[in-house]
C-alpha cells in the first residue's frame, strides 16, 4: 500500500483527492488545519489519517514528518493542495496580505516538500503534484498576489522536477480554473454565470474532475511524466 500525503485535505479540492487515493487502495495522510470537524467526518468515512500542521510554519511540519515517519514510514505521494485565495485591487493589498499569500500558497510546498522528499530519493521512485491554478499562468486582475504565488508554484514544479528527474522522482502540477468549490463561494450568480459562457464547455468544474486528474499523476500510468502543468479548466485556457 503506497502513502500519500495531502495538504489542505479538509475541503474542497484536498478533500476530493483524499477521497480518490483513499478508494483507490492508498493509505492517506489527511493534513488540515482548522477544519477538525470536517476533517474527523472524512476519516471516519474514508479511514485517512488526520495530521494537524499549519504547513507554512516549519516546526509543525517536521512535527507532522516525524509523526508520520516514526508510526507509519516513508511517504510515496506528495500532493501540495493548502491554499488560499483573496480578490482585492493590487492598491489595497497590504504586506500581510502578500505575505501570508506566499506563505500558505507556496512557502508551504518547500516546507512540506523538504520534509518528505528524502523518503522518495531512498528509494528512488515518488511523485509530488503541486496544486496551482489558470492564474497562475495567465494572471487575474484583482488577485496579483494570488496569481503571482501560483506562478511561482509553476516555477517550483519545473526546476524541481529537473532536479529530481534523475533521481527516479516525478514533479507536476495541476493548474485548475474555476471550481465549485467553498474557495469560489464568495462569487455571485452573474459571476459563475459569466465565467461559464467565457469557457469553452460552458460549465464550472467539480473538485472530483481534478482529483481524478492528481491521481493519474500519482499512478505508474505517469511514470513518463515530469516537469508539466495541466490544466483542468474546460478550454478556459488554450
Amino acid at each position: 500500500m503506497k502513502n500519500v500525503l495531502i495538504t489542505g485535505g479538509s475541503r474542497g479540492i484536498g478533500k476530493a483527492c483524499v477521497y480518490e487515493f483513499s478508494n483507490n487502495g492508498y493509505r492517506v495522510f489527511l493534513n488540515y488545519n482548522k477544519s477538525s470537524d470536517e476533517a474527523e467526518k472524512i476519516k471516519n468515512e474514508t479511514g485517512a489519517v488526520i495530521v494537524k500542521a499549519d504547513v507554512s510554519d516549519s516546526k509543525q511540519v517536521n512535527d507532522m514528518a516525524e509523526f508520520i515517519h516514526t508510526n507509519y514510514g516513508k511517504i510515496d505521494v506528495i500532493v501540495n493542495n493548502a491554499g488560499i485565495s483573496q480578490q482585492k485591487l493590487f492598491t489595497d493589498i497590504t504586506e500581510n496580505d502578500w505575505d501570508r499569500m506566499f506563505d500558505v500558497n507556496m512557502k508551504s510546498m518547500y516546507l512540506v516538500t523538504k520534509a518528505f522528499v528524502d523518503d522518495m530519493i531512498y528509494k528512488h521512485s515518488g511523485k509530488i503534484i503541486n496544486i496551482s491554478s489558470m492564474w497562475g499562468v495567465t494572471g487575474g486582475s484583482c488577485e496579483v498576489h494570488y496569481s503571482a504565488a501560483k506562478a511561482a508554484v509553476i516555477g517550483f514544479t519545473k526546476a524541481l522536477a529537473k532536479e529530481l528527474g534523475p533521481s527516479g522522482i516525478c514533479v507536476n502540477c495541476v493548474a485548475p480554473g474555476v471550481i465549485e468549490t467553498e474557495m469560489n463561494s464568495h462569487l455571485t450568480k452573474e459571476d459563475f454565470d459569466c465565467l461559464c459562457e467565457e469557457t469553452p464547455l460552458e460549465r464550472l468544474g467539480k473538485p472530483e474532475e481534478v482529483s481524478k486528474t492528481v491521481r493519474f499523476l500519482a499512478s505508474e500510468n505517469a511514470d513518463f511524466i515530469t516537469g508539466q502543468v495541466v490544466n483542468v479548466d474546460g478550454g478556459m485556457v488554450i
